[in-house]
């Protein structure tokens, strides 16, 4: 059985899907972008900032599943420019300690609305 996991603490599906989906023990987190949910609008144009705001994002989502980011099992983080991965990722350690999430991180060239960070993650619910 599966069940869509929805929260206003994170921003709403731009498009046809779920925030997240609950498939037995595990969810799954749609790719999250940089967008404020109390303003609609990205917090930032910085990198940095935009992958701190894709993380919280991610943190809310999981705790309306009744998950933390500790849960989290698989990451996977879109970049529009890889010379932000240094930086990005001390943003992304600063939200997870050992042991690590699995993670791929893939440069592309666009993200939705001009996004330079899209995240996305498979939380284990037990």
């Amino acid at each position: 059985m599966i069940e869509q996991i929805s929260t206003t603490d994170a921003p709403g599906a731009v498009g046809p899907y779920s925030q997240a989906i609950k498939a037995g023990d595990l969810l799954f987190v749609s790719g999250q972008l940089p967008i404020d949910p109390a303003t609609g609008e990205f917090t930032s144009a910085s990198a940095v900032e935009q992958a701190e705001q894709c993380l919280r994002n991610l943190e809310a989502i999981a705790r309306a599943a009744g998950a933390e980011l500790s849960k989290i099992v698989k990451t996977t983080v879109l970049l529009t420019d890889l010379g932000d991965f240094i930086e990005v990722n001390g943003v992304y350690a600063r939200f997870f300690s050992p042991p690590f999430p699995a993670r791929a991180c893939y440069e592309v060239k666009a993200l939705p609305k001009g996004a330079k960070v899209e995240i996305e993650a498979v939380i284990s619910l037990v």
